[in-house]
């Protein structure tokens, strides 16, 4: 391994916006079940399959169906 390398003829990584970013996130045991099961029948990691499913979400603008009324919430002056 040399002590200093040249960096200056470097370039810029294309692909860097597309690489993942990890994040902590809660799900619920079903769900979590549901894709793990999805993984076996598959063969594909199910935190991948979760991943391909919220980019589909996210490419096609799928919007969640809520059916409830957000409370009044008076702010504080």
């Amino acid at each position: 391994m040399k002590k200093n390398y040249d960096f200056s003829k470097g370039v810029k990584n294309p692909y860097a916006k597309r690489l993942k970013r990890q994040l902590t996130i809660r799900l619920d045991h079903e769900t979590i079940e549901y894709f793990q099961k999805m993984s076996d029948d598959l063969a594909i990691p199910y935190q991948t399959l979760i991943n391909m499913y919220l980019r589909e979400c996210a490419v096609t603008g799928k919007r969640l169906r809520l059916h409830w009324k957000p409370e009044n919430r008076k702010h504080a002056a």
